[in-house]
C-alpha cells in the first residue's frame, strides 16, 4: 500500500487537544484554506480526555483539505483511527515492529536535536521527515534544547528529505533563518493563538517564499 498522502514543504501546523474543542476545530478549520504541510495532533490529552471525540472531527476537515494529519507519539492510535502517520519526540525502540503492527504504509517523523545520531537514525530507517526543536526559546517547546544553526546544516548531508524547524518562529524572525537549509516551520501558537489563523499562515507563507 502506497503512501496517499505526502509531506513536502511547508506550514507544519501543530495542535493543542487541550485547547477549547469549539475554538480549536473553528481555528484549524480556518488554517485548512490556505495550503499546510501537515497537522500534528499533539499528545497533550487531558486523563479522562475524549481522544476518539477530538480525533475525527480533526480527521474529517484534515480528509476535506487533503491535508496529512499526524499523532504525535502514540502510534498505536494509527490502528484504530484514520491518521496518515505518526511524529516521535524519541527515537523508538523498535521501528520495524511498529511499522509491521500498523500495518500499512504511513508518514514518519522524528524530532531531533544537537546530537546528529539521531538525524543518521532517521535516514537509516527511512523516515519521512525531521524536525529541529528548538531553534529559539518557546513557552511550547521548553522540553527541548536550543539547536545550533551548525547542527541543521550538517543534518542536510545527511538527510536529504524535508527538513522543518521549531520553537518560537514567528514571521518577524524567520530572516534569522535564511542561511539554514531547512524546508518548512512547525508553529503551534504562532497560528492556533491568534486572532486571524489565515492571516497568520499568510506571513509564514510569505518569508518561506522569499527564502527560496
Amino acid at each position: 500500500m502506497t503512501i496517499q498522502k505526502k509531506i513536502t514543504k511547508g506550514i507544519y501546523l501543530v495542535i493543542d487537544p487541550s485547547m477549547d474543542r469549539l475554538l480549536l476545530l473553528d481555528k484549524l478549520r480556518l488554517a485548512l484554506q490556505q495550503p499546510i504541510a501537515a497537522v500534528q495532533i499533539w499528545d497533550n490529552f487531558d486523563k479522562n480526555a475524549d481522544i476518539e471525540g477530538f480525533i475525527r472531527p480533526v480527521s474529517a476537515l484534515c480528509a476535506e483539505a487533503d491535508t496529512p494529519l499526524l499523532m504525535n507519539n502514540r502510534w498505536e492510535y494509527l490502528l484504530h483511527f484514520p491518521l496518515d502517520g505518526v511524529h516521535f519526540d524519541q527515537i523508538p525502540d523498535d521501528m520495524g515492529a511498529i511499522r509491521q503492527k500498523v500495518g500499512r504504509t504511513f508518514i514518519s517523523g522524528l524530532t531531533c536535536n544537537n546530537d546528529l545520531s539521531w538525524v543518521r537514525w532517521a535516514a537509516a530507517h527511512r523516515l519521512d521527515y525531521i524536525s529541529f526543536c528548538s531553534v529559539f526559546p518557546s513557552s511550547t517547546a521548553n522540553s527541548c534544547e536550543l539547536v545550533d544553526f551548525d547542527t541543521v546544516r550538517q543534518a542536510r548531508a545527511l538527510f536529504s528529505r524535508p527538513i522543518f524547524l521549531a520553537g518560537g518562529i514567528r514571521p518577524e524572525n524567520m530572516d534569522k533563518l535564511n542561511t539554514l537549509p531547512y524546508d518548512g516551520v512547525a508553529v503551534v501558537s504562532g497560528i492556533m493563538s491568534v486572532a486571524d489563523p489565515i492571516d497568520a499562515i499568510k506571513k509564514y507563507s510569505e518569508q518561506l517564499i522569499k527564502k527560496q
